[in-house]
């Protein structure tokens, strides 16, 4: 029996190649646009992993390479003699270890006062709420020209002056706005029905918010820790005016910028951006989460 006597209407040659053409179309545009995705996907990470590259191998190369233009892409041979250079330098690894030491301490405050304050943001209605997330954030509209010329004259009659203390709390102040208002988005996300059952099963409110919700909030906890400690870890200008003879890292190196040769400045740079990288790579797993996927 055809399909015309079972009451089926027959589809027309015409309209079968319009539908196909209009399907392969389609299928075209879609190849199309998930192609320019990916293109702009690998520019983005040409130009970001670009200077990276350029900078890595020029501090593992001899210091007469480091003069070389063009440089190779490919380098001929790899020496720890540009880092040697460096890290002998006079003050380099006192300032790192003060530089690694307020980027911790400034990590470990933000995170003490920044995730209470987001939870109690994201979990208790109260009257100004709103207006007190905009003058946290506001907090970031000051200069930081304006700020640490009186902050250095509190700090000398108190006596934290040129000391890592200063730098830490000066950090601290700077992204404290950010860590509140991360937690604050991530404690929001996190259902309140969990929290309720586990104080309905015994628990506390701290220990249904360190077992219950905390373990959930760690994604967003891990995103704020990696900007607190890469800003602690590049700022430079309150640690300039902050110190003379206590500074950090990239205090050192803007003070003795114009002085220094080539071969300093790559070593410098491959410096402070090393363990900025090391500390997101050991802490990706949690930003994985955070989007959704496990890292394994």
């Amino acid at each position: 029996m055809s399909s015309a006597e079972n009451g089926i209407p027959l589809v027309s040659h015409p309209e079968t190649k319009k539908a196909e053409s209009y399907r392969r179309s389609r299928v075209r545009r879609k190849l199309a646009s998930r192609g320019l995705l990916y293109i702009a996907a690998v520019v983005l990470a040409l130009w970001v992993l670009a200077p990276i590259y350029l900078i890595t191998i020029t501090a593992f190369s001899p210091r007469s390479v480091v003069y070389d233009y063009p440089k190779a892409i490919i380098p001929n041979e790899f020496s720890t003699e540009t880092m040697s250079f460096f890290v002998n330098s006079t003050g380099v690894i006192d300032s790192l270890k003060n530089s690694v030491i307020v980027a911790f301490i400034t990590l470990l405050f933000s995170s003490l006062i920044g995730a209470p304050a987001g939870y109690a943001i994201a979990r208790f209605a109260f009257k100004g709420r709103n207006a007190f997330r905009l003058t946290v954030l506001s907090t970031r509209a000051f200069p930081i020209v304006i700020l640490a010329i009186p902050l250095a004259v509190a700090f000398i009659r108190v006596g934290l002056y040129d000391t890592i203390w200063s730098v830490a709390l000066m950090h601290t102040a700077l992204a404290l706005p950010f860590t509140i208002l991360i937690t604050s988005s991530i404690f929001v996300s996190v259902p309140i029905d969990l929290e309720e059952a586990a104080l309905t099963l015994g628990c506390t409110p701290v220990s249904a918010f360190i077992k219950v919700v905390l373990p959930l909030a760690l994604p967003g906890l891990a995103a704020a820790s990696i900007f607190t400690f890469v800003l602690s870890w590049n700022e430079v200008f309150a640690a300039v005016i902050l110190t003379l003879r206590e500074r950090t890292l990239p205090a050192l190196v803007l003070s003795q910028l114009n002085d220094s040769p080539l071969p300093f400045r790559f070593a410098a740079a491959w410096f402070m951006m090393a363990p900025s990288l090391i500390f997101i790579f050991v802490i990706r797993k949690y930003l994985l989460g955070l989007w959704g996927r496990v890292a394994r």
